[in-house]
């Protein structure tokens, strides 16, 4: 899979060290560079990227003008890239993959690119699973309705409704509705239900396989959270969030999860 990507920064400079770390990733190729925000526009709508490295400061037309520039075609993923930090509840608007902070560092830009490369995996798996449907609808149309009928309803049904706690010699059923948020402890984990903590003996990777991933979501290598049960977004330093609970409680939101923000600001 080749990554096609555009760098638009109104500083030469920038570009050219942008480029050369993105020399060590084989599957990114730069296909435009530009040098404000007008420029950039136009080269998206000709060349069609996967990827836009994109400047948030420049002069006349900034980044976040040429993403609402592109409202009436189907938009790249963007990684907005600046000397400034308090872009970053913008950038989580505006739908963004990742938030740079210059100079970039070559480890934040291999786990950004990582991140892309999932988003155009599964946009990619999307777009074969309507190609099917299109195909299926022409030739065999009663088999294209059972897809789409039932679909939603295996994939939900597939995910626990209740999980058997064993706490204190005694055995909880606890609905997955109720539990707020999870936190890992080695190979123990404290369930919070909003008015109770329970401990369940259980590895994260193996009790995020038995929760429907449309609600409950990792935000940090430790802690899921209940998405249904979120109420209030809060901006913090170095690009991070936090997510204010029902109950009051606030979760950190690490930079490497923040794709989980945006499905709260729009």
């Amino acid at each position: 899979m080749t990554i096609r990507t555009i760098l638009v920064d109104d500083e030469p400079l920038a570009i050219q060290g942008l480029e050369l770390r993105l020399e060590a990733h084989d599957d990114v190729e730069i296909i435009a560079k530009c040098q404000n925000g007008r420029e950039a526009i136009s080269a998206i709508k000709t060349h069609k990227p996967d990827l836009v490295f994109l400047d948030i400061q420049m002069p006349g037309f900034d980044g976040f003008s040429v993403v609402q520039g592109l409202m009436e075609v189907e938009p790249p993923l963007f990684v907005f890239v600046t000397a400034y930090s308090d872009h970053a509840l913008r950038a989580f608007e505006a739908q963004a993959v990742d938030y740079l902070m210059k100079p970039v560092e070559e480890s934040r830009l291999a786990d950004t690119l990582d991140r892309v490369r999932q988003r155009l995996s599964e946009k990619r798996g999307v777009e074969e699973v309507e190609k099917l449907k299109e195909v299926l609808a022409e030739h065999a149309p009663e088999a294209a309705a059972e897809m789409v009928d039932g679909g939603d309803q295996v994939n939900a049904s597939r995910f626990e409704k209740l999980i058997n706690i064993k706490d204190r010699g005694q055995i909880f059923r606890v609905d997955v509705d109720t539990i707020e948020r999870i936190d890992a402890a080695g190979d123990y984990m404290c369930i919070y239900t909003g008015d109770n903590t329970l401990i369940l003996r259980e590895t994260m990777k193996d009790l995020e396989k038995r929760l429907d991933p449309r609600r409950f979501q990792r935000v940090h290598r430790s802690t899921i959270v209940n998405l249904d049960l979120v109420k209030q977004v809060k901006p913090h330093t170095n690009g991070e969030c936090f997510l204010v609970l029902d109950s009051g409680a606030s979760v950190k939101v690490s930079r490497s999860y923040r794709d989980v923000v945006a499905r709260f600001v729009h």
